[in-house]
């Protein structure tokens, strides 16, 4: 008799024991199909990124002007930052409108304006960009183009041609290009243009002399080939500027 009722005696406590572990399963949100509390908004959101300055535009020296004086005043637009940061500019001039020869480069300037000493003969590209106190950059402006007048000069020589297209390294449909670029004289002068295609890249096949258009089609290419291709403006006073080296590709 006082076996059964140690077993009976064992097994209410083990029952208890298991009710109760439950109840304390219950209790601490123990099963896994509960919803998570809403948390809110983020009381401290992450910061959004930063924004680069608008663009400065371009003012003096303007465009394609030739210039008596060689000591010059650049000047540009103010730039704009959304977040209000400190704006400083960069300006450089050079030889060539690519700023492959960069012959003056001055940085950090918080004034929209620069004094520039630049030697007299001599044809000059330049442009500006901005940059805020996060190190955040704009692209820089177009380019302005200028000529300096040199010491009892007649005749100027006409500025580099620039490449309209295709784009340097483009890839071009069929078995023919149009190419195009833009050339100015400050004198006025009527250029003709002498153009070089061939798949050297210093390229030296003349395809056609005294061009009198700033366009061409080159037809007959080879396809999946690399092409290079510059033009030498000529004022027809002995004045010649050879343009730069370009590329494109045929599909």
């Amino acid at each position: 008799m006082m076996k059964k009722e140690t077993i009976k005696s064992t097994t209410m406590k083990k029952f208890l024991f298991a009710t109760m572990i439950a109840s304390l399963m219950a209790a601490c949100g123990g099963g896994s199909d509960a919803p998570n509390p809403d948390p809110g908004p983020d009381p401290d959101p992450e910061p959004t990124g930063n924004n680069a300055p608008t663009v400065p535009v371009l003012s003096a020296p303007e465009n394609n002007l030739l210039c008596i004086d060689n000591n010059l005043e650049f000047s540009w637009s103010a730039s704009t930052d959304a977040e209000e940061d400190t704006i400083k500019y960069t300006i450089e001039v050079s030889l060539n409108s690519e700023f492959t020869e960069i012959t003056h480069s001055v940085n950090n300037l918080t004034a929209t304006s620069r004094a520039i000493l630049l030697d007299r003969d001599q044809a000059y590209y330049w442009r500006v960009k901005a940059s805020d106190s996060k190190n955040a950059s704009s692209d820089f402006s177009s380019v302005f183009q200028l000529y300096t007048e040199g010491f009892g000069e007649e005749n100027h020589l006409p500025f580099a041609p620039s490449l309209l297209k295709p784009e340097i390294g483009s890839t071009v449909q069929g078995n023919s290009a149009s190419l195009m670029w833009g050339a100015t004289d400050v004198d006025g002068d009527s250029l003709t243009f002498d153009i070089y295609l061939d798949t050297d890249p210093l390229p030296t096949t003349l395809v056609v002399s005294d061009h009198p258009s700033k366009d061409y089609v080159a037809s007959s290419l080879t396809a999946a080939t690399t092409y290079y291709w510059k033009v030498v403006a000529k004022d027809g006073k002995g004045g010649i500027a050879i343009g730069q080296v370009w590329s494109f590709t045929t599909n």
